[in-house]
């Protein structure tokens, strides 16, 4: 078991000439969004950390972050912590300050065009209406980072059209069965990022898209 620390030493010394990954994962930081559908990165990375036993016991540029080796890099897990709607501040600081190029960013967030439990890698694209990806495309000025999507699906609507409004439903807590399927599918978010760590985006997206 690979065991992360996080030291604000790193914040004080020289970084090094490899500066490894950023993973990210995005919510809405307080007890009351906590189980949301909207802090499907949040739990994500979470159940990684909770794995690799570290705790986000460190918080820097409005962000609760942990930095320590995997497979032989430097890996950089952080959840902003200062809304949704502006993730991209925390993102973009750490990128600049750790000098981690676009390319090795993944960010792991809820996505509503997916079915609940679906998940998919994507190597780079647009926001897709999903307000943190909007903010970190802003912040760091490129679309060039991975994202690992976590299916939320869309609010179920009546013969009328009718149903709960997107924001409601994104900011609602998962339901009993949507939380029983969304566990059963942390173990694969957990390989994705493995994956994408040790090898890249693309050997991650032929890997886990289509499980």
């Amino acid at each position: 078991m690979t065991l992360f620390v996080c030291p604000d030493i790193y914040l004080q010394g020289k970084i090094m000439a490899d500066s490894g990954c950023l993973i990210v994962g995005l919510g809405n930081p307080g007890e009351k969004y906590k189980l949301t559908r909207h802090n499907a990165g949040f739990l994500a990375l979470d159940y990684f950390a909770d794995k690799q036993g570290v705790l986000f016991n460190a918080a820097k540029w409005q962000a609760e972050y942990c930095r320590n080796h995997y497979a032989g890099s430097p890996l950089l897990l952080i959840k902003p912590q200062n809304f949704m709607n502006r993730s991209g501040e925390a993102v973009a600081r750490f990128a600049d300050f750790y000098k981690i190029a676009p390319e090795h960013i993944l960010v792991v967030h809820d996505d509503l065009d997916l079915a609940p439990g679906k998940i998919k890698v994507v190597a780079r694209g647009g926001a897709g209406g999903h307000n943190g990806i909007r903010s970190i495309i802003s912040h760091l000025g490129t679309t060039d980072f991975a994202r690992l999507k976590i299916g939320i699906g869309r609010p179920a609507r009546n013969d009328k059209g009718q149903g709960i409004p997107v924001d409601r439903y994104v900011l609602a807590p998962f339901g009993g069965e949507e939380r029983k399927l969304l566990s059963t599918k942390l173990a694969l978010v957990a390989e994705a990022i493995d994956f994408f760590a040790r090898k890249g985006v693309d050997h991650c997206m032929n890997r886990i898209n289509g499980q």
